[in-house]
């Protein structure tokens, strides 16, 4: 049976394999062994068979030491897996775990049937905003892992992601509190980089796809070498007298790093504007190039280190020197065995629960016969006669009168089948959501109205800046019905949204539905989850359900959308003459710095009629879900004229096809469109908002029609 005050963490990665068995004495922890070896090429080389070398690695872990002694921790990788961070709505710490599972259907880009999947929520004690981090891996690829561990014996008790085990290394070793330095951790991979963001006792993650390989495919491409020389030169490129020339065939690898890392930052600022970042920790082989810590400190404007050794664990010995020298890769198997020994700040595990049952059967089977033996001939006299009680009322039957009770009811229960009395009342009552849908149709005129004078009155605050181009463009508007609590207990509301792209378009690009109603397999029935996340002011009445995404040229995004956007709509919440009012959550805005997409002049598609494509932080992931087709009977609402306050809905011109009797101008006189020269977006603006029907406007619109 092993050990619980013993642990190996371990992790397989892209370029070799490094293990750390450490042992819980009290408080404090002592290293019991290290492993630290490469594979003889690294998983990335070209038509390499990543799953024989893998294989080979495992082999060799398993035939020089002895795993079944203690617990066993592995990792998943970053880019193979999924992060994501939501801030909750202030509940009852009971009602956390439902919450978190409706957030867990929203951001996870698969159902949740097809992944393991775990969370942990961050609290810090001058906030009352609860945040929950989500980390999820399909069961295809988990099981993958597991079954090349498996083959060689190993039966892993506890699997995480790659970045959560980095960050319970240090947090750890370096004894982080709320009130430790704002900090990033930095770990440079094979395939793919993560980067870790502790500050003020909360987490986040994320993992973009740049690594060693990008640099070895650099120095491939600039010196027209094979890659397995190329990916030697990187390694010694410290010691080579022409370090100079490999710096400057991989700096624009250097630059995308530096970018992406910028970028993380930022968005992380924007989501935690008091947030200070005052040093970033470099773990990796990758990392030791030459000129990298410079330019990255140059860049970032923030001290920079590099891991040289851990503060509250070492080796003693002759292997002293060793264990040092494997220390800038051994962080993430620190990681592992601190959460193995139930001493980790993030206890994140994707172990499918079959599996782990099965392990702590197999090693506790010979204590449960052992003790089953003992309970059985201390206890049998206890047993025996409440057996034989048992037996004796069995034997009894049931009473006549009983019996003739059960037949009378199942009787008169058929008789009301036949009838049609315990029929569902869903059909009806779906025509009757129909019908009020339709009585308040003139609201949706209303609110294209509304988006019209919030934008001109945001047009009227542009200031200097001097553009044709409007101040905020409409991307996209989805409203949602939903009727109030007589009709909302009975069965789902029909949907008048469509499905919209994710609100954070940084991250993994992915479609998730907006609306009750979704097609998307995996996802909750209509209305099953939505009322229980909506705000309990809101939840009973009549309401209708307006998202709007925005895209701004204005220099300052947040600042200016305070000022206008969020002022028009705190400042007309309820308006004489209008049959409804708004409602506004506490966060009902969000927004997103991008980089204009250069597939179009200005960033704009002319044949989807949408905004520009944009790129943010995004967590690299192998499987996505494709856009689905839009259902019938569903799409979006008319956008108004950009800027101007009008409610026309705008032409559409070109597109990928024409109906019978249409003219396809596109095809006939294609016309290049002009060149742009304008500011670029600066960012977009997702808003959010309740317009809550007034019972008397509802009843007397009915009655109208």
């Amino acid at each position: 049976m092993a050990s619980s005050n013993t642990c190996w963490g371990i992790e397989i990665g892209a370029g070799g394999v490094r293990g750390l068995k450490l042992q819980a004495d009290g408080g404090s922890i002592r290293v019991l062994d290290f492993i630290s070896f490469d594979h003889p090429k690294v998983l990335s080389t070209p038509e390499l068979d990543q799953d024989d070398a893998m294989r080979v690695a495992l082999g060799m872990l398993a035939s020089q030491y002895d795993l079944s002694n203690a617990q066993v921790a592995i990792s998943v990788p970053g880019h193979q897996s999924f992060a994501r961070f939501a801030k909750l709505p202030p509940v009852e710490p009971k009602k956390v775990p439902d919450i978190v599972k409706f957030e867990a259907v929203q951001q996870i880009p698969f159902p949740l049937e097809d992944v393991e999947w775990d969370y942990q929520t961050f609290v810090s004690p001058d906030s009352p905003e609860v945040e929950v981090g989500i980390f999820a891996i399909t069961r295809q690829r988990i099981m993958e892992r597991l079954t090349l561990l498996q083959d060689v014996g190993i039966t892993p008790d506890v699997a995480t992601l790659s970045p959560i085990a980095l960050y319970n290394a240090f947090a750890y070793d370096l004894e982080f509190t709320e009130t430790t330095l704002g900090t990033i951790l930095l770990d440079i991979g094979t395939m793919a980089s993560d980067l870790v963001i502790a500050h003020s006792g909360r987490v986040w993650v994320r993992t973009f796809p740049i690594g060693g390989h990008q640099f070895t495919e650099a120095l491939a491409e600039t010196f027209k070498l094979p890659y397995s020389k190329a990916e030697k030169l990187k390694r010694e490129a410290e010691q080579s007298k022409h370090a100079r020339h490999v710096f400057q065939a991989m700096r624009p690898v250097f630059t995308d790093l530096v970018q992406e890392v910028q970028r993380s930052i930022g968005y992380y600022q924007s989501l935690h504007p008091n947030s200070e970042l005052k040093r970033l920790i470099g773990v990796g082989s990758t990392f030791a190039l030459p000129g990298l810590r410079k330019y990255l400190k140059q860049q970032l404007q923030m001290d920079v280190y590099k891991l040289e050794q851990f503060k509250r664990i070492n080796v003693d010995g002759p292997r002293a020197g060793e264990f040092q020298t494997a220390s800038i890769n051994l962080a993430t198997a620190y990681g592992l065995a601190l959460q193995g020994l139930r001493m980790a700040t993030l206890e994140a595990n994707l172990m499918p629960t079959k599996l782990v049952r099965e392990a702590m059967w197999r090693r506790k089977t010979a204590w449960f016969g052992a003790a089953a033996a003992v309970a059985a001939a201390a206890s049998a006299a206890l047993f025996i006669r409440p057996m034989m009680d048992n037996a004796a009322i069995t034997a009894a039957g049931t009473p006549a009168q009983f019996q003739q009770a059960i037949n009378d009811a199942n009787a008169r229960k058929a008789m009301a089948q036949e009838k049609g009395a315990l029929a569902g009342a869903g059909d009806q009552l779906q025509a009757e959501q129909m019908i009020q849908m339709l009585d308040s149709k003139e609201i949706f005129g209303h609110i294209v109205s509304d988006v019209g004078a919030m934008l001109a009155a945001a047009e009227r605050q542009r200031g200097n800046l001097r553009s044709d181009a409007p101040i905020y463009t409409v991307n996209t508007i989805t409203t949602d019905y939903r009727p109030g609590k007589s009709a909302a207990a009975a069965a789902p509301s029909p949907s008048m949204g469509y499905e919209r792209e994710m609100e954070d378009p940084g991250f993994n690009e992915f479609v998730r539905p907006g609306m009750p109603g979704s097609p998307i397999p995996g996802r909750p029935a209509p209305g099953s989850a939505v009322a229980s996340s909506e705000p309990s002011e809101v939840r009973d009445k009549p309401r209708i359900y307006v998202e709007m995404q925005l895209t701004t040229i204005a220099p300052d995004p947040y600042k200016f959308t305070t000022d206008t956007i969020e002022q028009w709509l705190r400042e007309n919440v309820k308006r004489a003459g209008l049959p409804y009012e708004i409602f506004l959550e506490d966060e009902f805005w969000s927004h997103q710095r991008l980089e204009a997409s250069a597939a179009t002049p200005g960033g704009r598609d002319r044949t989807t009629q949408r905004g520009p494509r944009l790129r943010g932080p995004e967590t690299e992931i192998s499987e996505f879900v494709p856009m689905p087709g839009a259902p019938g009977g569903r799409g979006p609402m008319p956008i108004p004229e950009q800027g101007r306050g009008g409610g026309g809905e705008r032409p559409y011109v070109g597109g990928g096809g024409t109906t019978q009797g249409e003219i396809d101008l596109d095809r006939l006189a294609p016309l290049s469109p002009p060149e742009e020269t304008g500011p670029a977006p600066t960012a977009t603006v997702t808003v959010r908002w309740y317009v809550i029907l007034e019972p008397a406007a509802e009843a007397s619109e009915g009655g109208e029609s």
